[in-house]
């Protein structure tokens, strides 16, 4: 009886502390750490954020930006910062796909983190150059097979998402295509509107002038399904890929040993801003469609992703400099 009475008030002992911690945090400042330069979209995504979680928690929420080395710098830094809720990584795709890429990397994607939220994915496309003889993948395929000297596309660099989103349809389609690197999809689609490459996969919102104004034609969205920005778009896979899909994401994430109950109030405090109109409008503008998961279906979906992209990374062969 006496052991009975000591577990239960251990138990609410516990229980109170988690309360006691949902209520005190957070108690400075959170920083959101961005992998990429000041003025990008996923840049201006997470000051969005950050502005409306500010609100609600209380506590004034900073964007500080650590760009370089495919992501590898801020992931780490995240990683070793103290796991106490006030310091987060926006994290991309490539926080799974660095570690099949590059040979030191200090952090382990699972290990080392907890899940918040997927807050979203990034719509990207396959668009060729209107010299190339397709309106749909099925017909890009055949072209690129009856001319495998010819085909060439342009990622906005060595294993980035759309580098690797390249070497899955090649794989796939058994579509022979020379890949030329580039340092961002500025001048990527530079060169696809002069007719210097003839393939590309990019971000919708980055490609949509050109498509809009005719430079480039639009064959399909990467995703399993279509995109609600672009509704009348096929997929890859219904255009003449079956089974193909390349899904870029961004998400937020703890270092491991973030008390649960900080992870809890982080994610509740995400799922209301995401559901603000302004914020689902912001987004729409920015090429990125909401996802707002829990944190266990963001932490199922990274182990399938990360085993996905890392065998992409083995079979192809992509290296980074």
């Amino acid at each position: 009886m006496f052991k009975k009475l000591i577990a239960a008030v251990a138990v609410a002992a516990l229980a109170a502390c988690g309360v006691a911690q949902a209520q005190t945090y957070p108690s400075k400042p959170v920083t959101i750490v961005v992998p990429f330069s000041p003025g990008g979209a996923t840049d201006i995504m997470a000051r969005s954020l950050a502005d409306r979680m500010a609100t609600r928690l209380g506590q004034p929420v900073i964007v500080e930006n650590k760009p370089g080395a495919g992501t590898v710098i801020a992931s780490d830094y995240v990683a070793r910062a103290t796991p106490d809720g006030h310091t987060l990584l926006l994290a991309a795709s490539s926080l799974g796909i660095a570690p099949a890429l590059y040979k030191k990397v200090g952090y382990d994607p699972i290990k080392d983190f907890t899940p918040v939220t997927q807050v979203a994915s990034v719509v990207h496309v396959l668009e060729v150059h209107p010299s190339v003889p397709a309106n749909n993948v099925a017909e890009l395929v055949a072209w690129l097979k009856a001319n495998p000297s010819k085909g060439s596309y342009g990622s906005v660099g060595a294993g980035t998402s759309t580098h690797l989103e390249s070497e899955l349809f090649k794989t796939m389609a058994g579509a022979p295509m020379e890949h030329v690197p580039y340092k961002g999809s500025a001048p990527a689609l530079m060169d696809l509107v002069g007719g210097n490459i003839n393939v590309m996969f990019d971000a919708y919102a980055s490609s949509k002038p050109f498509i809009n104004d005719r430079k480039v034609r639009l064959l399909a969205v990467t995703t399993a399904r279509r995109s609600k920005l672009l509704p009348d778009t096929p997929t890859v896979a219904e255009s003449g890929l079956p089974g193909y899909e390349a899904m870029p994401w961004l998400g937020l994430v703890t270092p491991t040993g973030t008390p649960a109950p900080a992870v809890h109030k982080l994610h509740a405090t995400l799922q209301d801003v995401l559901k603000e109109q302004a914020i689902q409008e912001k987004f729409a503008s920015l090429g990125l469609e909401i996802i707002g998961n829990t944190p266990e279906e963001f932490a199922a979906f990274l182990k399938k992703d990360i085993a996905k992209w890392g065998k992409v990374v083995k079979e192809s062969g992509a290296k980074v400099d």
